[in-house]
């Protein structure tokens, strides 16, 4: 790549971290660059250590780098904490007293911030200086500060205009090794994180009705929606708890809307018996569970993939349901519009496995987000039926599918219950119903199965082959392509939809490559133990990560190469 750098911004909880940030990014995009930013912040609402690490590049990027070309510290501390990750030719900007050492770059944030109008504006200084030394033009960082302050009263844009211009202008004159030539092309897409494409996926989707409780990572996507419910036909409602969140959504399906809830692990272990309900009483639902590291209270503004076992298997007993995982903003988009649609046909549990790190990562999404033209729903009304009077809710049929009427929409008695029951919704405790209502259900295994896409995969035919799922995408991605440079054969495989597993699909790509490492945030290798349980193939090692933090491309790769040692070492090769 030509153009790739990566700026860490450090700094205390409500020290504006994200504000620069965002100012970065849409320079970034309004100036036709790629971009992948991530979110690393403490649960506390004020102090700690955290930022705001931005990758800029001129060719797509979807992973963090690990080494830092210019650190943005906006105190003494976070210098201290992040200087280590610098580049060799690495600048660090800090506002300190004194003589600055070799990598410094002693500003006057505050102080610039103060002279402009006010040290509320320091991020802005932050941000002009930042773009200073890329060798960005301000005017652009002019425009988006007119663009969200014009309205403001007083003189909040004034200040801001001049804080901006003043840190970029301070910074003339300091070399910065990864300054570069801005070509300002035209913007390559939309800036968007994951959360974003959920709420956009989810109306896409006409979901009608979305409950949650707050719970970190999964609540941006609600407040996304909540942004958008004056503009279309949505209620958004924040619950007591989780508990209610999930019943209320059951309720709402039941009575015909398209209803969704969001939360993280620990909400999700209260919507089980919720999950339960929709199950036994065949109500579409969807919930997005945004993993964070667990258990109890755990990491909560941490990413994991720690819960792939856990929502297949969530609730008592057995019964069909879908388990998607989405790895872009894109396929967040693509894989939640899609999920309402099964859901619906199906009369099933969709479960959308998440993460902070697609939830709060920022990226350039080069494909438009489309909606449907048409909705197709699945739901009869009188019109439909021969004899409404005798409607049987759980109707037997060849699919497992019954007939979905609506209650008090027409002569068709709606009846369902918690309870185990007989095709006309009544109670029952006989043998028979029980045996029959779990075959019914059962049966909709097939057509589901035939719903689930292929993995995709890159460079299929390596002899070794990278396996993952969900935000680890680009990472192993790129990992994949730097091990090919080195003259290895290796390709990867992502796996977006897990549950019902498409068996035949994984065993057609797996059985051709002669080893495979599955590369996960868990410490036990879920998908390798899934894969193994379904097809009979065992990874031939898993390179693992669950310290909170993403992937990055450098250390699957040095996975990779200390898998193949220890095989050399030990001559031989079997699999786990």
């Amino acid at each position: 790549m030509a153009v790739d750098i990566t700026v860490k911004i450090a700094g205390e909880a409500g020290q504006g971290i994200q504000t620069v940030g965002d100012f970065l990014s849409l320079v970034c995009q309004k100036s036709g660059l790629y971009l992948m930013g991530i979110n690393d912040f403490e649960s506390r609402i004020r102090g700690g250590y955290s930022f705001f690490q931005l990758r800029i590049s001129d060719q797509p990027v979807y992973a963090p780098c690990p080494e830092v070309d210019l650190l943005v510290a906006l105190n003494q501390k976070c210098y201290d904490a992040y200087h280590r990750e610098l580049t060799k030719e690495g600048l660090a900007m800090i506002d300190i007293q004194g003589e600055p050492i070799a990598n410094q770059a002693a500003i006057p944030i505050d102080a610039l911030a103060a002279k402009a109008g006010g040290k509320i504006a320091s991020n802005t200084v932050a941000a002009g200086a930042c773009l200073g030394l890329l060798g960005a033009p301000i005017q652009i960082l002019e425009g988006i500060l007119t663009d969200r302050f014009q309205s403001k009263p007083g003189n909040v844009l004034s200040m801001n205009l001049s804080a901006a211009r003043s840190g970029f202008d301070h910074v003339r004159d300091i070399r910065f090794f990864k300054k570069f030539e801005w070509k300002m092309e035209s913007s390559k897409g939309a800036l968007i994180d994951g959360s974003r494409a959920i709420a956009l996926g989810a109306l896409a989707g006409d979901c009608r009705v979305a409950t949650f409780y707050p719970m970190s990572p999964a609540t941006g996507i609600m407040t996304h929606l909540v942004s958008l419910a004056d503009e279309f036909p949505i209620v958004v409602e924040q619950a007591e708890d989780e508990i209610a969140a999930v019943n209320m959504v059951v309720g709402a399906s039941f009575a015909g809307a398209r209803a969704m809830t969001s939360t993280s692990g620990g909400g999700f272990c209260l919507m089980t018996e919720g999950l339960g309900l929709a199950a036994i009483t065949e109500t579409p639902i969807v919930i997005v569970n945004a993993q964070r590291p667990g258990p109890a209270t755990g990491l909560p503004t941490r990413t994991a993939q720690g819960d792939l076992m856990f929502v297949i298997h969530a609730s008592q007993d057995e019964f069909p349901r879908f388990v998607l995982a989405p790895g872009t903003p894109v396929e967040a988009f693509e894989i939640t519009k899609r999920a309402f649609h099964l859901s619906d046909k199906y009369q099933v549990p969709v479960i959308i496995l998440t993460d902070q790190t697609l939830n709060d990562s920022v990226y350039i999404s080069e494909k438009p987000l489309v909606a449907p033209q048409n909705i197709e729903r699945f739901i009869v009304n009188d019109s439909q039926m021969e004899s409404p009077s005798e409607y049987r809710r759980f109707a037997v049929s060849e699919s497992g599918i019954s007939p979905r009427a609506l209650p008090c929409n027409g002569k068709a008695l709606v009846i369902a219950t918690g309870n185990e029951h007989r095709e006309d919704g009544h109670t029952s405790e006989a043998d028979s119903d029980r045996i029959i209502m779990m075959n019914k259900r059962n049966a909709k295994w097939p057509a589901m199965l035939s719903e689930m896409n292929a993995p995709e995969t890159d460079h299929e035919e390596s002899d070794i082959l990278l396996v993952g799922w969900g935000s680890s995408k680009g990472a192993i991605q790129e990992s994949a392509d730097l091990l090919r440079k080195q003259g290895m054969s290796v390709g990867c495989v992502h796996m977006t939809d897990l549950w019902p597993f498409p068996e035949e699909a994984v065993k057609k790509i797996l059985e051709k490559c002669s080893r495979f490492f599955v590369v996960e945030q868990n410490s036990t290798a879920q998908l390798g133990k899934l894969i193994r349980g379904q097809t009979g193939i065992a990874h031939d090692g898993a390179i693992l990560k669950y310290d909170g933090r993403p992937f990055f491309p450098n250390e699957i790769v040095e996975g990779v190469k200390k898998h193949l040692s220890m095989e050399k070492d030990h001559g031989n090769h079997s699999r786990l």
